[in-house]
C-alpha cells in the first residue's frame, strides 16, 4: 500500500497523476535527484503495481482520485482497519466493501484461519497473494476506477446469494441527520446490500467524515450496529451517536 512507499516515491505518484507524458528527466530535474534513483524509484512503483512503465517515463496505474485518498489519515485508517480485522474469527464469513480503509483490512489477517470473504474491491485482492488462508470471492460487475470497485446489477445479483456474519464497510460521510453516506450511487447500493446481507454491520470511516454527506444514501444511522473512526471525533459527537444506540470504538 502507498504508506510503505517513502516519501520521494509519494512525491513521483503525485507527479505522473498530474502529467502523465513527464519524463524521467522531468522528473529526476523537479525532484532534485539522479535519473538512476528515478528509475530505481519507477522499478519499485510499478513492482508493486502502482504504475506501468513506458519508454523512458511511466504511467498510474491506479486512478488519481484513489492515490490521493490513500494518502490522507494514513495513520488513522491503519487503525481502524486494524481493529476491524480484531473482530474476525477463523472461519468467519464476511463481506468487506471497496474503499481505502477497508481494504487495508487484509494485511490485518495475517495468522488468521480458513476466512471466508466475499468482496467487491479490487485493491484488497492483493491480500489474496500473501495469505493462502484467505478464500476471496470478488463478485462481478463494473469497474469504477475512481473507487476500484465492481459494481452495478451483476455485482448486486451475486451478493444476493450470500449470507455472512459480519459486513465491513466502508462510507463517504456519516452524521445524525443524513446518515451513512457514499460519493457513487453505484458503491452505495453494493454497501447497502452487503449490510442486508450480514448478521452484523459495521462501517468504518476516519474522523473527517463525521458531519459530511455523499452524494448518495446508505441507511439511517440507526440502522448501524457500529462504527470504528478515530480518536479525533469529539467526544460530543462520540457521546450523541452513542445516544441513537449505536456501538462507536475510537482507535
Amino acid at each position: 500500500m502507498i504508506e510503505q512507499l517513502s516519501s520521494r516515491q509519494k512525491e513521483i505518484l503525485e507527479v505522473l497523476s498530474e502529467n502523465w507524458n513527464v519524463s524521467v528527466a522531468e522528473i529526476s530535474k523537479n525532484l532534485k535527484v539522479s535519473s538512476v534513483t528515478i528509475r530505481g524509484d519507477l522499478d519499485v512503483l510499478a513492482e508493486n503495481g502502482f504504475i506501468v512503465r513506458s519508454r523512458g517515463g511511466a504511467t498510474p496505474a491506479i486512478n488519481q482520485r484513489i492515490l490521493q485518498r490513500q494518502s490522507q489519515s494514513v495513520q488513522e485508517k491503519n487503525r481502524i482497519a486494524k481493529a476491524a480485522a480484531e473482530l474476525i474469527q477463523n472461519g468467519d464469513h464476511i463481506m468487506i466493501s471497496a474503499g481505502t480503509t477497508t481494504a487495508l483490512i487484509g494485511k490485518y489477517l495475517l495468522g488468521k484461519q480458513n476466512i471466508k470473504i466475499v468482496t467487491n474491491s479490487i485493491m484488497f485482492l492483493q491480500y489474496a497473494r500473501i495469505n493462502p488462508h484467505l478464500d476471496i470471492t470478488l463478485v462481478g460487475g463494473e469497474y469504477r476506477p475512481e473507487a476500484e470497485a465492481l459494481v452495478g446489477p451483476i455485482a448486486l445479483r451475486e451478493l444476493e446469494q450470500f449470507h455472512v456474519k459480519i459486513a465491513l464497510l466502508g462510507t463517504d460521510g456519516f452524521s445524525i441527520e443524513n446518515g451513512l453516506t457514499a460519493n457513487l450511487v453505484e458503491m452505495a447500493e453494493v454497501v447497502k446490500k452487503m449490510a442486508a446481507k450480514a448478521e452484523q454491520n459495521v462501517f468504518l470511516a476516519d474522523s473527517s467524515k463525521f458531519d459530511r454527506a455523499g452524494f448518495a444514501h446508505i441507511q439511517p444511522i440507526t440502522k448501524t450496529s457500529a462504527i470504528i473512526t478515530d480518536s479525533n471525533l469529539m467526544q460530543d459527537s462520540k457521546d450523541i451517536l452513542e445516544e441513537k444506540g449505536l456501538s462507536i470504538t475510537l482507535v
